[in-house]
């Protein structure tokens, strides 16, 4: 593969608890993707190379979709920008028009110039149109509470298992075959989505189902995996050791051990703590990160491995961005919940390296891959389905509400 040597090693260091920093960093963010991100005919463009080029006009993916939303519909909430409202109902515009089945009342998966090409229909999807949803009612779109409960609705009547009180993966475009396929991936994009949509609603059914879900994945299965979460189940949720072996680098079913899925769940468990405190989510938040960090940290060139077998060995030592920005999140709201000034350092440590090697410094968000030695692989910085830097953003957002809200209890 053709390698770039990252140019931005040699950049200063900031105070990365700062709010203004963290607020001129979303900003900084934004301002890669707006306003050339928006199609107007048809939601966003979803494919940028590093320097902010469109490599592929034509392609649509629920997923990106959805996150676009979620970007523009926080920073006007949280940064004040009323013009971006405007943006966030083209988003759900596009989501309700194009990617809906219209006849099923679900998503498409994936679409090409308005052309269908995966009419699948993924509860990983659904997580996010509930997620996107939940945020353009914050924003101030009001039809969006309508579309809350109809994908709740949804949810309930092909998705949610009552024998395992999980969700089902996927079915096809009008339900009538079920893959064999559960994952773990779903269920905890699936507990965020309803964790935001119990603060935008108060409904306490959201809370529930976050509940819920948490306990399932991070106690229940994770009990017979030696505390640790595996991605990929049988129908009776019983472990599938070798579902991707071969394809360990998988986007959204990658084999092996996930460093970044486990303090995605510490930084969710964090979130569901400040709603419904109980010990457990605090034990298993930490179990979890510091098994993330003493495992896959790479001591030699810095940041998070992608993933680790069962024996403990890495499997994929790339560096995705999404594994850094998850991780110091998880970090603060940990530091910020416990009291710890582990997690503090933590948080440092991840911001640090991702200053130097994950965040470009020249065009602006962040790099998507960086191989073991923080060499790019490619030019490809944002992929349709791979990334709109909704963690980058989101977990930066995470963290000032964390200081925040504890500023407020002083």
């Amino acid at each position: 593969m053709n390698k770039q040597k990252d140019i931005s090693i040699n950049a200063s260091v900031p105070d990365f608890k700062d709010l203004s920093f963290l607020k001129d960093h979303i900003k900084q963010t934004m301002a890669f993707y707006h306003p050339h991100c928006i199609d107007n005919n048809n939601g966003f463009f979803q494919n940028f190379t590093n320097n902010g080029n469109i490599y592929n006009k034509k392609d649509r993916h629920l997923v990106s979709s959805c996150r676009f939303i979620f970007n523009y519909a926080m920073a006007a909430i949280e940064l004040n920008v009323p013009t971006y409202l405007k943006v966030v109902q083209h988003g759900i515009d596009f989501i309700e028009s194009k990617h809906k089945n219209s006849n099923m009342r679900s998503y498409i998966w994936q679409l090409s110039s308005d052309v269908i090409t995966n009419d699948t229909n993924h509860c990983y999807g659904l997580a996010f149109v509930l997620l996107s949803h939940s945020l353009a009612l914050k924003a101030g779109i009001s039809t969006s509470k309508d579309k809350i409960e109809q994908v709740w609705t949804l949810l309930e009547t092909h998705f949610w298992d009552n024998q395992f009180e999980l969700y089902k993966d996927e079915y096809n475009a009008d339900f009538t075959q079920l893959s064999e396929y559960r994952g773990q991936n779903a269920n905890m994009h699936m507990c965020e989505a309803m964790l935001t949509a119990f603060e935008v609603t108060s409904d306490p059914k959201f809370l529930s189902r976050a509940h819920l879900l948490a306990r399932n994945i991070t106690l229940r299965q994770a009990s017979i995996s030696q505390g640790l979460i595996w991605e990929h189940y049988t129908p009776q949720w019983q472990i599938d050791w070798e579902y991707n072996k071969d394809d360990p680098q998988n986007l959204y079913r990658p084999w092996g051990y996930q460093p970044g899925h486990f303090t995605e769940w510490a930084k969710l468990l964090c979130i569901l703590y400040r709603h419904q405190p109980e010990e457990w989510m605090i034990e298993r938040a930490e179990f979890l990160f510091n098994t993330a960090l003493e495992t896959a940290w790479d001591e030699t060139n810095g940041g998070i491995f992608y993933g680790f077998s069962p024996d403990g060995s890495i499997c994929d030592n790339d560096k995705y961005f999404w594994v850094q920005a998850e991780s110091f999140a998880a970090a603060a709201l940990l530091a910020i919940t416990t009291g710890k000034d582990s997690y503090w350092h933590w948080y440092q440590k991840i911001w640090t390296y991702c200053w130097k090697h994950m965040i470009d410094h020249q065009y602006g968000a962040w790099y998507f891959i960086l191989d073991a030695n923080n060499n790019h692989y490619n030019d490809i910085k944002s992929p349709a389905g791979g990334k709109t830097d909704y963690h980058t953003m989101g977990a930066c957002y995470e963290v000032i509400k964390a200081i925040e809200l504890k500023e407020q209890a002083l």
